[in-house]
């Protein structure tokens, strides 16, 4: 196997390292408001109150870094999403995931991050021309990590070897740049298996193939898997724990959900990654005491 390759993200004051024998990361989704009736409202609102609480909530809850989406319509993205990020800042202090499709929206956030000497992590760019030939070399300019989406210009691949080929051409492409190996962060893709009853094993397939042959950093958006499905979060908790054990390491969900919170717990223990089961212990204790 590849040596496990170390990616490094920054705040002003804290970093992060992500690696496959270190504790997984956990990305926090929530500063979304796809689907988020309230947050929606808010943005559209210039209220801000409720992407701070979902930052201290999140960091609260475990998570790592955060992931920001200022996809409101008819918002000025880029004006929209530096607020996020000035927002953000002001009540917590940890890395970045910038999340949008925006070029413009991406150069702006990319910049206000800057201010705060931060190394952020684009979400995201893929195998389509147009992507690549956009987001990496804003990537390059502003020393930022990257997560590579196994698609291309024909679609999302039907096998695990199909994303496994888009991902060399992500990881190829982005070395022309001048991206260092380790700041390319694969997606395998987690699609719905509502629709496709072999989904989850393609991408757990997928995370296997990349992993033998580059030792990078994978990510995805973990709950995808379970869209459309009763009990999703029993779905969601079980998937994650063996996305990591097939080496995801920095997942964007939600680290409120007890039940995929306790799975990635669970999951680093197994995998020799919890030292004497001190932070399971720790975790045990917290929720304990929140029960009373």
């Amino acid at each position: 196997m590849t040596e496990n390759l170390t990616t490094l993200l920054k705040s002003k004051t804290k970093s992060i390292r992500i690696n496959r024998d270190l504790p997984t990361a956990i990305i926090g989704e929530r500063i979304n408001p796809t689907g988020r009736k309230a947050v929606l409202e808010a943005l559209q609102a210039g209220n801000f109150d409720i992407v701070r609480k979902d930052a201290l909530d999140q960091v609260a809850a475990g998570a790592a870094a955060l992931d920001i989406n200022a996809g409101v319509p008819g918002a000025d993205e880029p004006m929209l999403i530096q607020q996020i990020i000035r927002s953000v800042m002001e009540v917590v202090d940890v890395p970045l995931c910038i999340d949008t499709p925006n070029p413009q929206a991406l150069a702006a956030a990319l910049a206000t991050y800057a201010d705060y000497q931060g190394k952020a992590l684009i979400n995201s760019v893929n195998g389509e021309e147009k992507s690549m030939n956009v987001v990496l070399p804003l990537a390059k300019e502003h020393g930022a990590a990257v997560i590579g989406l196994c698609m291309d210009d024909n679609g999302i691949p039907a096998t695990a070897e199909a994303r496994f080929a888009v991902a060399v051409r992500i990881i190829e492409r982005a070395a022309k740049y001048g991206i260092a190996l380790e700041d390319v962060v694969i997606d395998p893709l987690a699609m719905a298996m509502s629709a496709d009853s072999k989904a989850g094993k393609i991408a757990l397939d997928t995370i296997e193939l990349v992993v033998k042959e580059f030792g990078v950093n994978i990510s995805m958006g973990a709950s995808n898997i379970s869209f459309g499905m009763p009990d999703r979060k029993y779905i969601n908790a079980t998937y994650i724990a063996m996305a990591i054990h097939a080496g995801l390491t920095c997942p964007i969900t939600n680290p409120l959900l007890t039940e995929v919170n306790v799975a990635v717990q669970a999951a680093d223990l197994s995998m020799g990654r919890d030292e004497y089961g001190m932070r399971w212990i720790r975790a045990y204790r917290k929720r304990e005491k929140e029960k009373v």
